[in-house]
């Protein structure tokens, strides 16, 4: 894909003034410079162009709000006065892995803003005090390739804000895990208060159905006795009976008998 098509399509229905951050990468250039690209990204601050067969950057566009520009991986070998007059406000320059063999192709870089020079893979590298030489020709720069003049290396603010973001969901997610179980530890009290209800329940119906069969016991035991006592009471009057009538047919025939020994 060229890169005027590239453009079209990374604008998706935007205004050039709308974006910030164009990534061109992979891209086809226009016989090795940029094309498409026009003074009208006014607001654009990030800029990446890695392995699009540049050979000059001739082509670039003033942009004065551009802080990062990634130019790796081109065949780039001079021609870099022209960031200078097009992007002065540049803090961050990736050339890596271009054609870049002398300190006097980087020596236009002066540009007061620029903190950040990335040479990687270019042949400048391979020169003696290649570092101490770049601080001293660039005295504005920070960090070349990743380090200071001390050799501490340079935070990396892309991977760092990554990190944070992933921080920030892991911090959210422990969030919600800990209303979860703060929910399920809320619920359980009511479950405990349901399953102890019912447990209650059981052991009332249990209780009243203990005392209720204990009354029937004690009823029944009752009915029992009151019927033996009834037959008891039944038995004796027959036995009263039965001795009355004993006892007069005893007199009946005394007086009988009297009678005959008159």
């Amino acid at each position: 894909m060229d890169m005027k098509k590239r453009i079209h399509l990374e604008l998706r229905n935007r205004t050039p003034s709308d974006v910030k951050e164009l990534v061109l990468d992979n891209c086809r250039s226009n016989e090795g410079k940029i094309e498409g690209l026009t003074d009208e990204f006014e607001e654009l601050e990030f800029l990446s162009t890695i392995n699009v067969g540049l050979t000059s950057v001739a082509n670039l566009p003033k942009l004065n709000k551009l802080k990062k520009l990634e130019l790796s991986d081109n065949r780039i070998s001079g021609g870099l006065e022209v960031l200078s007059e097009k992007c002065p406000n540049l803090t961050h320059l990736n050339l890596s892995g271009n054609k870049i063999k002398d300190l006097s192709t980087i020596e236009p870089l002066k540009l007061e803003s620029l903190k950040s020079l990335d040479l990687f893979n270019c042949e400048v590298t391979n020169l003696n005090d290649y570092r101490d030489n770049v601080f001293k020709l660039l005295p504005q720069l920070t960090y070349l390739d990743g380090y200071d003049k001390d050799d501490k290396e340079a935070p990396d603010s892309d991977a760092e804000a990554y990190v944070e973001g992933l921080d920030d969901d892991d911090d959210d997610e422990d969030d919600d895990e800990v209303d979860e179980e703060e929910d399920d530890e809320d619920a359980a009290p009511g479950e405990d208060d349901e399953e102890d209800g019912e447990d209650d329940d059981e052991d009332e119906d249990g209780e009243e159905g203990e005392e209720g069969e204990e009354e029937d016991d004690v009823s029944g035991e009752e009915e029992e006795e009151e019927e033996l006592n009834d037959g008891e009471v039944d038995d004796e009057d027959e036995e009263e009976e039965e001795r009355g009538q004993k006892r007069k047919r005893e007199l009946d025939e005394e007086g009988e008998e009297g009678e005959e020994d008159d």
